[in-house]
């Protein structure tokens, strides 16, 4: 049962993360097989699809998913979010190009990202709901690393696949067919993914609440009022933390192609030391927090990535050591957050509204922050110089380490409470 709540809650979170980076990696093709720069309404929704519909959708997401994992089950909101998470997969594996169907490739599209951003923004308050219920109260912290651990397998797998597709096609082959077989594989992934959560067991946790307390009868939105205050916590506390790894663990690479004068092989493979840092470090974090507490490290984890910040910036010169170091510092200072973030939200809210009342502030959170950073980054970038965006990520850290002040020790709390 362990082991299939593990790999049932992972191999889904994986699906989603990979999902997110072969979207970005391959976009230029999809833009250019299912756009025209001469329609203006394909433009609009290249324009919606490309940059906006996944994070918009997030917060919608949270709620119908929040929905369904408080009132029907945790185990059937994971099964739904993935085959939602394939369905959008296989629509843009298969969609008509431009010059077949004209503007309804387009309106496709839009409605694959949409259902992959309804789906992406419930499976991961999902999963680390089910997770964190499911783990021995004593363990939970180190059960809960493998949320972060199984989504940066997913990214690292979705950057090695299109390294290789632009190694082994030809520009014409990737052009014309060669950008759909990351879709389609992970449509096929997706499968495996709910055959794997249908021989999950349902969160034990969950079971006794309905048994002994009755499905909860209140609107999911007045679940989250009356937690409002848990709510803005979790806003507070995840809004520093996604910018800034969102900078180091994801945008690093781009940057330093662009800015610093990185070859594309050379941000590649300092990206992937840096990332595979992180998945070591995330379990030791999970243990030491099921010593120690949560608090002192989701402390660390902000003020130290506030402070090593703008060090870490300064060491990248021309060296990919010098990238690969910076990058790896910074995402093992995270990981101490990241490891055990799914415990902290789970242990903050009661087992009735768990899933909404932390799904939905946290899927906004990630919308309004996580979604705007690579605008925020340009804009910053071109109306105030290149340190701006810098101190803005530096900012929303303080705020989030504030935030966690703010909360309570709850290292080993028994949910069932």
């Amino acid at each position: 049962m362990a082991r299939r709540a593990i790999v049932g809650t992972g191999i889904g979170n994986a699906l989603e993360w990979y999902d997110w980076n072969v979207y970005a990696t391959f976009s230029t093709f999809i833009a250019a097989q299912l756009f025209s720069k001469a329609d203006p309404t394909s433009a609009l929704l290249s324009t919606l699809a490309i940059f906006a519909v996944g994070f918009i959708a997030r917060p919608f997401g949270g709620y119908l998913f929040g929905w369904l994992a408080d009132r029907i089950g945790r185990k059937h909101s994971l099964m739904v979010a993935v085959i939602c998470a394939s369905v959008g997969s296989l629509l843009i594996a298969i969609c008509p190009t431009y010059d077949q169907v004209g503007v309804w490739a387009s309106a496709i599209l839009l409605l694959a990202r949409l259902v992959q951003g309804l789906a992406h923004g419930g499976e991961l308050p999902s999963a680390q709901t089910y997770i964190a219920e499911a783990a021995p109260p004593a363990r939970r912290g180190l059960w809960a690393s493998s949320i972060y651990a199984s989504g940066t397998v997913g990214l690292l797998f979705g950057m090695f696949l299109g390294l290789g597709l632009n190694i082994v096609l030809s520009d014409e082959a990737m052009s014309a067919w060669g950008w759909r077989i990351p879709f389609l594989l992970g449509a096929i992934f997706g499968l495996f993914a709910m055959w794997i959560r249908t021989r999950m067991e349902e969160s034990e946790v969950f079971e006794n609440e309905k048994e002994t307390e009755g499905l909860p009868t209140r609107s999911i939105l007045a679940g989250v009022w009356h937690h409002r205050r848990q709510a803005l916590q979790v806003i507070g506390m995840t809004a520093g933390l996604t910018v800034t790894y969102y900078v180091w663990s994801v945008a690093m690479t781009p940057y330093a192609v662009k800015t610093l004068g990185f070859s594309t092989q050379q941000a590649f493979w300092a990206s992937i030391i840096g990332n595979t840092a992180l998945i070591a470090s995330l379990p030791f974090w999970g243990m030491l927090s099921d010593r120690i507490g949560r608090k002192p490290l989701l402390l660390f984890a902000m003020i130290g990535s506030a402070v090593m910040y703008i060090p870490m910036l300064n060491l990248v010169q021309d060296q990919t050591w010098q990238l690969a170091l910076a990058i790896s510092v910074m995402c093992v200072i995270l990981s101490a957050d990241l490891a055990i973030a799914p415990a902290v939200y789970a242990e903050m809210f009661p087992t009735a509204s768990r899933a909404s009342a932390f799904g939905i502030p946290y899927a906004v959170c990630i919308a309004l922050f996580g979604g705007t950073a690579p605008y925020v980054q340009a804009w910053m970038g071109t109306a105030f110089g290149p340190r701006a965006f810098p101190m803005y990520a530096i900012a929303l850290g303080v705020v989030s380490a504030l935030t966690m002040l703010t909360l309570p020790e709850t290292k080993g709390r028994d949910l069932s409470d």
